[in-house]
């Protein structure tokens, strides 16, 4: 159950020795998602980073009754609402998974405990949120300069997961588009 996430981190920090490694392995919680459900609910504190180890998750805001995706994560990635996770505050998000998913989970007060006892979870923390904003800022990027078609483009070429397991209307959303528009767009892509 753990090899994946244990490979993340290895590749993260391959200095990593295996009490290192045991003493994170003991915090992880192992959690189960049915497709459809929250995993993080808008207004209510994340209670952890969350890899996935099996399944896909979402990251939304809800806007006037509308969701607005943000994000996906699929097996072998991290998702979390990080801002209410680290401040420990209200999520402005919510994170619900569309597959049937298996998460493993660091909840807060484990990691800091790690933090304080293992300082090279420091490094790994201070990795994983390197990566997390060079993404962020990619994908504000993209949503800034490309027009609604490169987006998709974008997507077919780097995320081609999405289109296969994703539907239609949350891929438009992410994109930052109408389901309609998405159409028109792939109608005339396939021409």
């Amino acid at each position: 159950m753990f090899d994946g996430i244990r490979q993340y981190y290895q590749e993260l920090i391959p200095k990593l020795s295996d009490e290192e490694w045991l003493q994170l392995e003991n915090r992880l919680v192992i959690e189960s998602y049915p497709k459809g459900s929250l995993v993080c609910r808008e207004g209510e504190n994340c209670k952890g980073v969350y890899y996935i180890h099996k399944g896909l998750a979402r990251l939304y805001y809800t806007v006037d009754g509308r969701e607005i995706c943000t994000g996906f994560a699929k097996e072998g990635e991290y998702l979390s609402e990080y801002d209410s996770f680290l401040t420990q505050s209200p999520a402005s998000q919510s994170m619900d998974v569309l597959e049937d998913t298996i998460i493993i989970n660091l909840p807060y007060e484990k990691m800091q405990d790690l933090y304080r006892n293992y300082p090279i979870y420091n490094q790994a923390g201070r990795k994983i949120a390197e990566g997390l904003f060079i993404l962020i800022s990619r994908y504000n990027t993209r949503l800034l300069t490309l027009s609604p078609e490169d987006r998709y483009q974008y997507i077919i070429d780097n995320q081609y997961h999405l289109i296969q397991r994703v539907p239609q209307y949350m891929l438009a959303s992410f994109i930052g588009i109408s389901p309609e528009h998405l159409s028109r767009i792939r109608k005339k892509m396939i021409r």
